[in-house]
């Protein structure tokens, strides 16, 4: 059943990101930054928590739960570290995902043969 809930949470964020899309004149850049705020926004508010419970990897995995994490990651360096944690937590909570993403990113340009559009 955590894969079901994860499915459809997951897809359901999708699918309101490929609307938004589809149905705005918003750039792509722009309905990611939007999703990474929201995913913020309801985590301030506790709302996101209980999602991400429920969904597990359908709801951390999507921009929105990135935010989330960058939210939790600025609440505790706040707690810790007074006013310097706000810009210090949402390195410190996403470096690893950001630093993943740069090493496969970088063996996957050694694998590959990219090519020029024309």
């Amino acid at each position: 059943m955590d894969y079901i809930n994860a499915f459809w949470v997951g897809g359901l964020i999708c699918a309101l990101a490929q609307i938004l899309l589809d149905r705005t004149k918003l750039m792509p850049g722009r309905v990611m930054v939007l999703l990474v705020c929201v995913g913020a926004v309801l985590g301030a508010f506790h709302i996101y928590q209980p999602i991400q419970d429920y969904a597990g990897a359908g709801a951390s995995v999507p921009l929105a739960g990135f935010g989330n994490l960058l939210w939790k990651g600025v609440k505790e360096a706040v707690d810790k570290e007074g006013f310097i944690g706000i810009f210090l937590g949402g390195f410190k909570a996403s470096a690893v995902g950001i630093s993943a993403a740069l090493v496969f990113g970088y063996l996957a340009s050694l694998i590959s043969e990219p090519k020029m559009k024309k």
